[in-house]
């Protein structure tokens, strides 16, 4: 046998911690198995090809969009026990992991040399490197630092035929051959199963400072946040609450936010101490309009984030359910892209709260629903497809930062073209030719 008893569960007790994510659906596996290392993904995958069962592989199931659930069956490989850190190299800024560290657990490492790793989810105290590095997962930080793919250099994977690569390598220059890192960063392990990670790291900045700004009207908070953008120096986080995520928060913290606050800006800048008096001069300036309450430093911005990451669940005190949704559009159409959100709510007469990282127009929005309404239901179905005709009709991308998996692949078409989507077909081909690797996802 490949796997011990202690990690192979066929039990359909046992397996049911592993049928879910964070999309709340349900979809049980035949089994669970829990590899230690790449021979035994292989051999795995070996089996599961000779006998065309359906193989999906998860990290902690932390994820919004159903990429991780086992809707065909088969078998769910849990990579949560492969939690070796391989090697910290300060000198060369690069620390190489398996996939189930725990985000957080690599900014432990990385901490006393100096350094982080920027991809910073809500998630980081949960998701694990391969689901980050699988959905190429942002945050607040990512205005400033980027995305997962912007900091892995290389990865060790076994594709969906069973062939183990590398890509990448351990510098940060190198233009040998195709960029499959890339490739496989946001594939959702529809491609390959990751086994290795070699993450660059980022020096910790000297200094923090955060900034609220709180506004009278959304308008004047939109026009704040273009004009913020297109200081020389960015900020380190921006994030946007709406109005609905401000009545949700002082229902929580009622002294925390100014009563008649409409909209409110959570602004980070990072680098050089005395860099930084400059610098939130220059964003305080940036916010001043007749509809500005204020703007100012604040000392300790650890209860602003800890309220900003209450947000999500606290949204269930509106409607039993939410469709959340990870828009994306150009910074400077975010006024044009809010006023439509706002638009689109009224006319499908359903509860709306937008909160995000304004910073790269990356707003999450939520629809909230009674799911036992049969009419709202549908109300709200015809509505997310006007708000993604929207976005598109902005230059905007239907997917910032949680993927398509299952809840979004009806939707892919109205982004990619007939051409590319042959094209990336072909690819998932190439890896997977009898698609046992999470098959169903991403393609409409």
């Amino acid at each position: 046998m490949l796997f011990p008893p202690d990690r192979c569960y066929t039990d359909p007790v046992e397996c049911y911690a592993y049928a879910y994510d964070n999309s709340r659906k349900i979809l049980p596996p035949d089994a669970v198995v829990f590899p230690l290392c790449t021979e035994e993904i292989r051999q795995t995958l070996a089996l599961c090809n000779q006998q065309h069962i359906p193989l999906v592989p998860r990290g902690r199931g932390t994820g919004t969009a159903g990429g991780s659930l086992p809707e065909k069956g088969g078998i769910a490989m849990s990579l949560e026990r492969m939690v070796n850190i391989v090697s910290v190299d300060p000198a060369n800024r690069v620390i190489v992991t398996e996939p189930g560290v725990i985000n957080q657990t690599i900014q432990e490492a990385a901490k006393p040399h100096g350094f982080f790793w920027p991809p910073d989810p809500s998630s980081a105290m949960f998701s694990t490197v391969g689901g980050n590095i699988a959905t190429c997962a942002g945050g607040p930080h990512a205005v400033k630092y980027g995305t997962t793919r912007d900091h892995v250099l290389g990865l060790k994977a076994v594709t969906g035929s069973g062939q183990l690569i590398t890509t990448g390598c351990y510098t940060t220059k190198g233009v040998v051959g195709y960029d499959l890192t890339r490739l496989l960063i946001g594939s959702e392990g529809t491609l390959a199963i990751i086994t290795e990670a070699t993450l660059k790291l980022t020096a910790l900045p000297e200094a923090v400072a955060g900034i609220t700004a709180h506004f009278q009207d959304l308008p004047s908070c939109t026009a704040a946040i273009v004009n913020i953008m297109s200081l020389s120096r960015l900020p380190s986080a921006l994030e946007f609450l709406d109005s609905g995520s401000l009545g949700l928060i002082r229902n929580r913290y009622p002294d925390l936010l100014p009563s008649e606050s409409h909209a409110m800006l959570m602004i980070e800048v990072d680098g050089a101490r005395d860099e930084l008096p400059n610098a939130i001069a220059n964003i305080i300036s940036a916010c001043s309009s007749d509809f500005l309450i204020e703007a100012k430093e604040i000392s300790d911005t650890r209860n602003l984030w800890k309220a900003r990451k209450a947000l999500s669940p606290l949204l269930r005190e509106i409607a039993p359910k939410k469709i959340n949704e990870d828009v994306v559009v150009p910074v400077t159409r975010l006024p044009e892209f809010l006023r439509g959100l706002k638009r689109l709510s009224q006319q499908y007469q359903l509860h709306n709260v937008n909160f995000g990282h304004a910073g790269n127009g990356n707003i999450h929005v939520n629809l909230l629903i009674d799911p036992d309404n049969a009419e709202e239901v549908r109300r709200a179905e015809y509505c997310l497809n006007d708000i993604f005709d929207l976005v598109i009709s902005l230059r905007g991308t239907l997917s910032g930062e949680h993927g398509i998996g299952s809840e979004k692949r009806a939707f892919v078409s109205k982004e990619i073209d007939d051409g590319t989507m042959t094209l990336m077909k072909n690819i998932k081909n190439l890896f997977d030719p009898n698609n046992i690797l999470n098959p169903g996802k991403l393609f409409p």
